[in-house]
């Protein structure tokens, strides 16, 4: 039975540390001169209706490493859901590749590939949540400080797909996550009813605030992310009247642990959400992070792809 990687949610704890702990060991192994050929042959079909840098280049790289190929797909040359149905993309697409990773505008469309697909498909981000970047991101807080269980990981901003995904891999591991968002920019409810069962299941704790400054108080981790994200342009001028309290800036991490470390997915607008001080200062760990996309998925592709 095919497996597909659409969610944090859906994999226990153990499954997830797995795939981290080799994400540790492919890195520790192409660093010290290259990775086995787990994945000689097989072909990652990549579909994109959102543009992106680390996710192509990431995903595209990690095949290669790994002995394999990938195909890159662009807006035009489908028009998923559009120009062909999802239905149909993914029956064709499984003749030809070995997995599909999308990065699509709305979760159903992932949802309906998986669907129909009968090779596995990895969600490389939807407007509901992005699992590759959560396992990056649990992969980078695992590397300074040895474990999630028991951190305090902070979100400052909106309650958006990447928020979601931060929320459920935190609540899966043992971390206590909170988060600060202005009113009407919560994460979804659904989202926060699944993390509750985690977090009992974990014994970690959930935290909403509205304050920043309470938010970020004896916190490991502070994590922000863009104010406007791609398809939300048009809510670009209200948004950016609601959410300067909400800056990551000195003041903030000042007010957080000494040892804070400062994350963000990336694109960053650095004046808006983040400054150049923060960014580019000592406790930001923004590269390392984006870096981490690569060996966070390898270890996906190599759990959904390599022979058992």
């Amino acid at each position: 039975m095919k497996k597909d990687f659409l969610a944090v949610s859906d994999y226990s704890p153990a499954e997830l540390q797995g795939m981290l702990d080799l994400a540790v060991r492919l890195k520790k192994e192409w660093r010290a001169g290259g990775n086995q050929p787990l994945l000689k042959n097989k072909v990652l079909g990549m579909i994109f209706q959102k543009p992106s840098l680390r996710t192509r280049v990431s995903f595209d790289m990690a095949m290669r490493h790994l002995g394999g190929d990938a195909l890159y797909l662009s807006p035009n040359e489908i028009g998923l859901g559009q120009r062909e149905s999802i239905a149909d993309v993914a029956r064709v697409m499984s003749g030809y590749v070995d997995a599909i990773m999308a990065r699509v505008f709305a979760h159903e469309h992932v949802l309906e590939l998986a669907k129909w697909s009968s090779i596995p498909v990895i969600n490389g981000l939807s407007d509901y949540n992005h699992p590759c970047q959560a396992m990056a991101d649990a992969l980078t807080i695992q590397e300074e400080f040895g474990s999630l269980k028991g951190l305090n990981v902070t979100f400052i901003g909106d309650g958006n797909n990447v928020a979601v995904s931060l929320m459920h891999i935190c609540a899966k591991l043992g971390a206590n996550f909170t988060i600060a968002s202005p009113e009407g920019y919560d994460i979804v409810p659904k989202a926060v009813e699944l993390a509750k069962q985690f977090a009992a299941e974990s014994g970690s704790r959930l935290t909403f605030l509205r304050d920043p400054h309470q938010a970020v108080k004896d916190a490991h981790v502070i994590y922000t992310d863009t104010w406007t994200s791609m398809g939300q342009e048009a809510e670009a001028k209200k948004r950016e009247a609601v959410f300067p309290p909400y800056q990551v800036n000195q003041q903030l991490v000042s007010e957080a642990r000494t040892d804070v470390i400062v994350m963000h997915c990336l694109p960053a607008h650095r004046g808006q959400e983040i400054t150049d001080e923060v960014a580019d200062g000592p406790h930001s760990r923004l590269f390392p992070q984006a870096h981490n996309r690569l060996h966070a998925q390898k270890a996906i592709l190599v759990e959904l792809l390599a022979e058992n």
